[in-house]
């Protein structure tokens, strides 16, 4: 497998005097042959400007830098989770990467290929399966139906067609999971925040953050009839386009209250921070089905290093996942998959208490979107310790946890209470 690298112009070429390695934490390993997959439809390449990747010699076996160009990069689409990074060395006047994965990729056979597995078989974001003509038609028909609501408005005019956000694309589909935001603040500084970065920082946010507060009927509204009619339907509250939505728990309950009496059907889930259990057990009285809450760690100095919270602490999080499990709820932990941090021995204990202690149903195997080097400098991390690598940890853990279900995205009821088979083994066996 050879070591890729950019002219800087947007041409990639292979480098056959190198072979590509990977990154964890701050080191730079040989790849498992059995790790390489042929990158997935929806995939891309990046250029890292100002950095030199890291191969093999072929002749003489010793690990040097490619000096024929910039380093590349690998953007593995949603389903995927990622084994390792892209291995470079940053030249010092390098500036900071912008809020995407940075996943290790080379090339054999003119084949592009990643150290990857596919972590969950639902195809609710595959680039295929979106129709342009039906996303319109749905636009216009949606747009139309809701004139002055301004939710639809935001998911149509920011969400679907500024972004192309692909939950919200699948709503103006009518299908699936449909994205409900709600907060335009939110009670952590996340460093990776994707909504909002501070003026002073180096990094832009990629995308803008909620504007108004929607009223409990605006979201009634358009959720009603997608929990009514769509296929395997959920509507979400949390999305990427906003702060914390548990900082509107009030008119979220009121909303839920009012949805469950003019439907009974499909999923009412929420992706948050879990920073208020309080909030979240009136949320489950109302008739919240699911909670997805986000971290970067099992780990209370690591996450708390990363999310720098507002009046809350690691500890809420965990009571929020206990209160929902307390309601039969189904929980799931957002997990940032970042190799050398995510696998640490360290990491790995703290993960098995969280999962021991909270009885959680799913961990969703995420890539962290963030450049490696700035989030160990941001928090403070020199030495990543020993790690037992992404993949033979999802093992352990599967094999430890067997009722414990991996994936990427949030399951309908219709899975939650029936056969749910996209987990580990499936695409292990």
């Amino acid at each position: 497998m050879y070591l890729l690298y950019s002219d800087g112009k947007g041409n990639i070429f292979e480098d056959e005097s190198l072979y590509v390695v990977g990154r964890t934490g701050w080191d730079a390993v040989p790849v498992p042959n059995e790790d390489w997959i042929l990158l997935p439809d929806g995939g891309s390449l990046y250029e890292l400007p100002d950095r030199r990747g890291i191969g093999i010699d072929v002749k003489t076996g010793e690990m040097r830098l490619c000096e024929k160009g910039w380093a590349v990069a690998a953007f593995i689409p949603p389903a995927h989770t990622g084994f390792f990074m892209a291995a470079f060395e940053s030249t010092p006047d390098a500036e900071t990467l912008p809020l995407f994965c940075y996943t290790a990729v080379g090339w054999r056979n003119n084949e592009f290929y990643v150290p990857a597995i596919r972590i969950e078989q639902d195809i609710r974001q595959e680039c295929s399966g979106y129709d342009t003509n039906e996303i319109n038609i749905g636009l216009d028909n949606l747009t139309n139906a809701y004139p002055h609501n301004r939710l639809v408005k935001h998911l149509a005019e920011k969400c679907c067609v500024t972004y192309n956000c692909p939950a919200a694309r699948n709503y103006f589909m009518g299908r699936w999971e449909c994205p409900v935001p709600t907060s335009p603040a939110c009670n952590a500084n996340c460093i990776g925040c994707i909504s909002f970065q501070p003026e002073d920082e180096t990094i832009p946010s990629t995308q803008d953050r909620l504007t108004f507060k929607p009223s409990a009927e605006e979201i009634v509204e358009f959720t009603v009839p997608h929990l009514e009619t769509a296929p395997y339907p959920i509507i979400s509250f949390g999305q990427g386009c906003e702060g914390e939505p548990l900082l509107m728990w009030e008119t979220i309950k009121s909303a839920i209250t009012e949805i469950r009496k003019h439907t009974s059907k499909g999923s009412i889930n929420i992706n948050t921070n879990g920073s208020k259990p309080d909030a979240v057990e009136a949320l489950c009285k109302a008739g919240l089905n699911s909670i997805r809450v986000s971290t970067n760690s099992a780990q209370k100095s690591i996450y708390e290093a990363y999310y720098k919270p507002n009046n809350y602490q690691f500890e809420d999080i965990v009571e929020s996942l206990k209160v929902v499990r307390r309601y039969n709820g189904w929980t799931s932990i957002n997990y940032f998959v970042f190799p050398g941090m995510t696998d640490a021995l360290v990491e790995y204990e703290a993960l098995r208490k969280l999962i021991r202690e909270t009885e959680l149903n799913m961990i969703q195997w995420r890539n962290f979107n963030i450049d490696p080097d700035w989030y160990l400098g941001k928090i403070g991390v020199i030495d990543t310790g020993d790690s037992i690598g992404i993949k033979q940890m999802m093992e352990l853990v599967q094999e430890e946890f067997p009722l414990l279900k991996f994936g990427y995205f949030n399951p309908p009821i219709e899975r939650i209470n029936g056969k749910f088979t996209s987990d580990f083994a499936h695409f292990t066996s």
